[in-house]
């Protein structure tokens, strides 16, 4: 196709005055003649300006369609050459030779999949991010050391020895937690105060199996318009976070004994609850375009893949388009679940948001997971899943029957909360506060540490990784960070095998009043600089 056809070929197809904007018709249209090859690998694109003049649309319909398009990988910006179509198409040599493709299950067989279950005990929810334990935590360690805990299944044992969670879970630099002192208490006060007046004797007893239909409905709209997401409100599964959904997937989709690939590093959470739901954790490592896919993994298919494609947790790169594409072309050929951890993508500081990887799966393997304890505050519990049609009554029914889960009430104020314009103006307002707080601390480092120290994963999210030289003893940096009121934790422990793991501190900067992050860096500086030699 050539230039002048790629105007054709949109001029075909769009819809003036329809109900969809022109921006995001031009940059779906884009998007699938790029997927379907109806635009070829290689092929300029032409300039924006002649494009709005062919089209008869503004210039800045056509920028916003290719910097989204650039964004997520489908074009790229060649500096004084223009912009060409990138080459994504998944090595389908590679595919064929890694190992036999296992067969389909049919829209039936499916339905019979999930009726199995996993026999596993289900892992107490905690927040991602915690910190390193407590002396409380500590003395528990060393009693399953010494035997005391002898009465523990090993399951239960293996389980207590990778635990993260920590009873201080509110400070600087507190990885994962958003500012909650500003949430808009008075407005949920009042929704709050609406349903108590008439309150519905429903919103008061067990909840139903997927949660309250309105919420749903409310979290089905979001996803479609905020994360490109394709569902239904009869997909969307509520539940009590993500360490609950985990449990779901891993307790209808798999068999004890099931390998499930992970990042490495990878949320210290996700790796205990795949374990306490009697999976086998695989650790693939995380370059600068996610989890690598070596050849001796691909040989072997797991019955899982657990990634966070948007903000890869907790170093944060996004993962490529090719490699996203090369993904799910494996698990459509070999039955495996995929499932995504898009935890915190609402706030991205460059750049348009992207587009989940779910949106791209056209085989149904992904099983999307959310919350909102980033976007709301952690004590909500409140988080979700979007699984295929076919399941979704079966994992309504499970959710019921494992969890017995209410909140009702809480979803139905949440439900107002999002429908009546306080989120989206929640999420805005912080966005711009957490990008300023972001580069108060990004400064501060660089003040303190010059080029000593490496900055990652600070293109969304709360937090980012500091990257410290090799042998520098980051869990004694965080402990004695801890005695100063500073609560951080050493990036080695996110590693699943010791030998790989590298140093460094995950530092959250969302809960940090930005007065306060120069002079509270400065104390971290401290016991960084007690560790290796720095530049002051």
């Amino acid at each position: 196709m050539s230039e002048v056809s790629i105007s054709d070929y949109l001029l075909t197809h769009l819809q003036r005055g329809g109900p969809v904007p022109m921006n995001r018709q031009l940059y779906a249209l884009l998007r699938d003649g790029i997927l379907n090859r109806a635009i070829q690998p290689g092929l300029q694109v032409p300039p924006t300006r002649a494009l709005a003049a062919d089209l008869g649309v503004s210039r800045n319909t056509v920028t916003y369609a290719y910097d989204q398009l650039i964004a997520e990988g489908y074009l790229e910006a060649r500096t004084g050459d223009g912009t060409y179509v990138a080459d994504t198409e998944p090595n389908m040599a590679r595919l064929s030779a890694a190992a036999p493709a296992r067969p389909k299950a049919t829209r039936s067989a499916a339905g019979t999949t999930v009726a199995r279950m996993a026999s596993g005990t289900v892992a107490g929810g905690v927040a991602r991010g915690a910190t390193t334990g407590s002396a409380a935590d500590d003395a528990v360690g060393a009693a399953i050391d010494s035997g005391a805990g002898s009465a523990l299944s090993s399951r239960g044992a293996r389980l207590l020895s990778g635990t993260g969670a920590s009873s201080a879970q509110w400070g600087a630099f507190m990885p994962g937690i958003p500012d909650i002192t500003r949430f808009p208490h008075a407005v949920w006060s009042k929704l709050q105060a609406r349903h108590w007046r008439r309150i519905a004797p429903a919103l008061l007893t067990y909840g139903d199996g997927a949660g309250y239909p309105p919420l749903r409905e409310a979290i089905a709209g979001h996803l479609r318009t905020a994360r490109a997401v394709n569902c239904t409100a009869d997909q969307v599964i509520v539940t009590s976070g993500t360490h609950q959904s985990i449990q779901l997937a891993a307790t209808l989709l798999g068999e004890a004994g099931d390998t499930a690939w992970v990042e490495d590093p990878c949320y210290w959470g996700t790796r205990n609850v795949i374990r306490s739901s009697g999976l086998t954790p695989l650790p693939l490592p995380v370059d600068a375009e996610g989890m690598q896919l070596p050849e001796e993994a691909l040989r072997t298919p797991p019955r899982f893949i657990f990634v966070t494609p948007s903000h890869q947790y907790p170093l944060g790169p996004v993962m490529s388009l090719a490699r996203r594409r090369l993904l799910l072309e494996y698990a459509a050929r070999h039955n495996v679940w995929v499932v995504e951890d898009d935890y915190d993508s609402e706030f991205r500081y460059s750049g348009p948001p992207l587009a989940s990887l779910q949106g791209l799966d056209s085989n149904e393997r992904v099983i999307y997971l959310g919350t909102f304890s980033k976007t709301l505050f952690p004590g909500l519990r409140i988080g979700f899943m979007v699984v295929p049609a076919a399941l979704a009554p079966r994992f309504a029914r499970a959710n019921a029957e494992l969890f017995r889960d209410g909140q009702s009430f809480l979803h139905a104020v949440l439900a107002d909360f999002i429908n009546e314009g306080h989120f989206s103006s929640h999420v805005r307002k912080m966005r711009q506060l957490y990008a300023e707080r972001l580069a108060c601390l990004q400064a501060a480092i660089r003040v303190e540490l010059g080029d000593t120290a490496t900055i990652s994963g600070s293109d969304a999210g709360l937090h980012l990784a500091l990257g410290l030289p090799a042998g520098t003893n980051d869990v004694a940096i965080s402990q004695a960070a801890r005695e100063r009121g500073i609560l951080t934790r050493p990036l080695s422990a996110y590693y699943a095998d010791p030998a790989n793991a590298k140093p460094g501190l995950m530092l959250g900067y969302a809960a940090v009043p930005t007065e306060n992050i120069p002079m509270l860096f400065a104390e971290l500086a401290k016991d960084i600089r007690a560790q290796v030699n720095v530049c002051a």
